[in-house]
């Protein structure tokens, strides 16, 4: 199989977007920028205090309490992480995998970035005792590891860290003095909130935690970059966040004006944007569980996703199928998949994976409506599975993983 060009891969220059929602806006929310598309006061760095006010009191809803003062905003998640390894110095831990966007910030400022194995119950959270290796070692090697990034709710993994283990690796971190950074973009997008528990550092450590939250993970669109980040409610936390607003000032990294209204008015979590949320997340669900049951039934393995619009799959167990169309790293897996799903299927190795293993992340939004009009009817519909344009998206999923897994048994030695 031909490879693209080698410089147009790679996590740091074209690391994979969020995984796509993949349904319209909804025409309440599009008023709310349009609105505010005539002011001509820019926002301030680190968000006005409509903004922070409303990202204070979606906090406080969630157990979280955050004054104004202790909140900052930011066109996106990547540029409040920037700002914060900037303002902390020293080198990055983060979990195996990890999202796409994480390494990128640090290395751009020069700093290293270590990862760390996850524990096999979860993605998202390092296991306590190899954080504790990892840090020791990268000690004894004159490095200086400062900042653990983790995520509850995780991507690449879909999956929901057990508060248990959210304890162990928290504690070790705080045992090793690291600052801690809780990436919880995808705390909205519980796909059975009444029986799945996230535990948040910040309930653990509140003056020690610093939570950003993308709004693109379960509010807003892509193309409307808003990010906030809950900073702890003392001396420490203040010193942080003001440092935290020089970096942002210097990189003029401030949220437009109308994406901060838009921003300010989901945070607020006004019924018609709770019910929006409340039945897309059900629909990703929907579909995310039909996915699960088409790759691992082709013995692919995977996660049962608990979380997000996304599953990360590992295509191992069909490596000898995958090898004959010259797939031998997630690279050359990318690439196959990619066309043959027509969808994205971002290889493992851009979340910090082993290239030479087979993992991809498969998004469930391309799968919801090629057209707006579809992708209502897939929200609106209580039976979204059985929509013809769904079916058609699942049962071509299906054909190309059965293919493989018929494929690879056909390639087993006999015994």
């Amino acid at each position: 199989m031909r490879r693209t060009a080698p410089e147009s891969h790679g996590p740091v220059r074209y690391g994979p977007p969020l995984p796509d929602q993949g349904l319209p806006v909804p025409q309440e929310l599009r008023s709310v920028p349009a609105a505010a598309a005539d002011r001509f006061a820019a926002e301030p760095f680190g968000g006005g205090p409509v903004l922070r006010d409303a990202a204070g009191g979606y906090w406080t809803r969630r157990g979280l309490r955050a004054a104004p003062d202790r909140v900052a905003a930011a066109p996106g998640a990547p540029a409040l992480l920037l700002a914060l390894t900037g303002a902390l110095g020293g080198d990055l831990l983060v979990p195996r995998p990890c999202a796409a966007w994480w390494a990128p910030q640090a290395r751009l400022l020069g700093r290293s970035v270590f990862h760390v194995a996850t524990p096999a119950e979860c993605g998202g959270v390092p296991d306590p005792y190899a954080l504790l290796e990892t840090v020791r070692r990268v000690r004894a090697e004159g490095g200086d590891p400062r900042l653990l990034l983790l995520s509850v709710a995780d991507d690449p993994t879909a999956t929901v860290a057990p508060p248990e283990m959210v304890h162990e690796a928290v504690e070790a971190a705080a045992g090793e003095g690291l600052h801690i950074v809780s990436d919880e973009t995808w705390r909205d997008t519980l796909h059975r909130p009444q029986d799945t528990v996230l535990l948040s550092p910040a309930e653990m450590l509140p003056d020690d935690v610093v939570v950003i939250t993308d709004l693109a993970g379960a509010f807003l669109p892509q193309g409307w970059p808003a990010a906030v980040a809950r900073f702890p409610d003392n001396d420490a936390g203040a010193s942080l966040r003001s440092r935290v607003l020089d970096v942002l000032t210097v990189l003029g990294a401030r949220v437009a004006e109308p994406v901060a209204a838009a921003a300010a008015y989901v945070l607020d979590e006004p019924a018609a944007v709770a019910d929006r949320l409340t039945a897309a997340v059900r629909l990703h669900a929907r579909v995310a569980e039909a996915v699960y049951h088409v790759v691992s039934g082709a013995g692919a393995v995977v996660r049962p996703p608990q979380a997000g619009r996304h599953l990360y799959v590992d295509l191992g167990p069909l490596r000898s199928a995958l090898a004959a169309h010259g797939v031998g790293d997630a690279q050359d897996l990318e690439d196959w998949l990619s066309v043959r799903l027509g969808m994205p299927a971002p290889g493992g190795h851009r979340f910090g994976d082993d290239l030479a293993a087979l993992r991809v992340r498969l998004g469930t939004g391309p799968l919801l409506g090629s057209t707006d009009e579809e992708r209502e009817e897939s929200l609106a519909s209580p039976s979204p599975l059985e929509l013809p344009h769904v079916h058609r998206a699942l049962t071509l999923l299906e054909s190309a993983f059965d293919d493989l897994r018929d494929d690879a048994r056909r390639r087993e030695s006999p015994r």
